[in-house]
């Protein structure tokens, strides 16, 4: 049994954990105000490390390959994502992507989970540190909230397909930036295209105003209903809480229940 005086250190450790610091930077602590000493003098010449075959060209190195300019990267999904015509070329073209920087420090692909012929898509904005360890998207804390509120309405994973605006982690959570989204939402905008439900759900004010377009806060559009142009029809749209805010705060919860029930009337009309 815990102690009552290791719980501050749990909890600290927990918050660590939620923010997405899993591993030391080092087994001793280092004292960073101290005087650094100077490098001490190598006793030989360091060895010359071999470069990879593609960093080698007729005896002359190459520079690695910089990653495109956000302008290029947004150019190239665009165009990369209209070239898929299935859900599994979407994927792969997204695995082959090099676009965007988070692709170098995440720890995998988080594309879908659901049904793909569903009558209802999730969008959320970016996985998580849990959602980044499984490759599926909403599996963490507020994953499980979310199947909580879906079986509430008589849903569940098989029934409703979702999917994330950014399909990498962002480092340590943190939001992404307005280039790191903008480069990835002509996958997201295809992967909907290619879904095409009946009702788009915008989870959190990020995917909200990111697909619809909307200016205000997901306390004033929460709950409205909105059109959504796939690129083949208009569907109906509802921006709604993010479960992870609902964690958070606990009290809006009655107002994601009345989102719900009336995703569950539309989708009985």
């Amino acid at each position: 049994m815990m102690a009552a005086r290791d719980k501050p250190a749990r909890d600290l450790l927990d918050f660590y954990l939620e923010a997405g610091v899993d591993a030391p930077v080092g087994e001793q602590p280092v004292d960073r105000l101290a005087a650094a000493e100077p490098p001490a003098t190598p006793a030989r010449p360091p060895q010359s490390v071999a470069l990879p075959p593609d960093l080698e060209i007729k005896g002359h190195t190459v520079a690695p390959v910089a990653p495109p300019a956000p302008d290029e990267a947004a150019m190239a999904a665009r165009a990369a994502a209209r070239s898929a015509k299935t859900l599994p070329e979407l994927r792969a073209i997204l695995e082959r992507f090099d676009g965007c920087a988070l692709k170098a420090t995440a720890t995998q692909l988080v594309f879908a989970d659901g049904n793909p012929k569903s009558r209802v898509m999730f969008v959320g904005e970016a996985p998580g540190r849990d959602e980044d360890i499984e490759g599926l998207p909403f599996v963490g804390r507020s994953g499980k909230l979310l199947d909580r509120m879906l079986a509430a309405i008589g849903l569940d994973r098989t029934s409703v397909y979702i999917a994330n605006i950014v399909p990498w982690r962002p480092p340590g959570n943190r939001t992404p930036t307005p280039q790191e989204s903008q480069i990835c939402l002509p996958f997201i905008l295809r992967q909907i295209e290619l879904v095409d439900p009946d009702i788009l759900v915008c989870m959190g004010n990020p995917s909200a105003q990111t697909l619809l377009g909307i200016k205000e806060g997901i306390t004033k559009t929460r709950g409205r209903w909105f059109t959504f142009n796939t690129g083949k029809r208009e569907i109906r749209a509802m921006p709604t809480f993010h479960p992870a805010f609902l964690l958070r705060s606990p009290l809006q919860k009655r107002f994601a229940w009345r989102d719900f029930l009336a995703i569950k009337k539309a989708l009985a009309g």
